[in-house]
């Protein structure tokens, strides 16, 4: 039998559906400083990021164990989306300063001088351009913003994306090029440089 590092993701998660604990391993060591940067990015806490982290994963685990994970993209792009609801989750509970107001005048996320602190994770131009893209989104239209997400977070081609949403390619295109010039926009107006594609 092929070794289990060489197996795709969805025969991996097979595999640990079907008792092989070594199976899961080989996926959390695959996508653990992943999935960690990606909630690092967003809360800025290590503890806080490590508890999320946790959480993430044995939300996973519960899923799969469960048979009610779904084959609809990429195993990546599927546990970023846990984590990300875990976050959302987080501060809608805590109610903390870093969530955004209902009526989306506060840019509390992206003014707070808690995010400027320099850290070993901030060292790369790529991952505070992630996180800011990641801030950014939350004030995009909804058409728009998922469109971000399958794009930059589950790594979808534009083909790919077109049919999960069930709109023409050109349609798919055209709401991340709306996207791209709205969150140039906030970004210029809340000084944040960002090199967007």
């Amino acid at each position: 039998m092929k070794n289990l590092s060489q197996l795709t993701d969805d025969k991996l998660v097979k595999l640990y559906e079907d008792g092989n604990n070594d199976a899961f391993e080989v996926l959390l060591s695959r996508y653990k400083s992943k999935v960690f940067s990606y909630i690092f990015l967003i809360v800025r806490n290590r503890e806080l990021t490590e508890d999320i982290f946790q959480d993430t994963f044995i939300k996973a685990i519960a899923t799969i164990q469960q048979g009610r994970y779904v084959e609809s993209g990429k195993f990546l792009g599927w546990i970023n989306r846990i984590a990300h609801n875990l976050i959302i989750d987080h501060f809608r509970r805590e109610k903390n300063e870093n969530t955004f107001s209902a009526d989306g005048t506060e840019y509390d996320v992206i003014n707070n001088s808690n995010l400027s602190e320099k850290s070993v994770e901030d060292t790369m131009s790529n991952e505070q351009v992630l996180a800011d893209v990641v801030r950014l989104i939350e004030f995009l239209p909804e058409s728009q913003r998922s469109v971000v997400r399958m794009r930059y977070f589950e790594d979808l081609s534009f083909k790919e994306i077109a049919e999960k949403t069930d709109v023409s390619i050109n349609t798919a295109l055209g709401r991340m090029r709306y996207a791209l010039m709205n969150m140039r926009r906030i970004a210029l107006e809340n000084d944040i440089y960002l090199e967007l594609k």
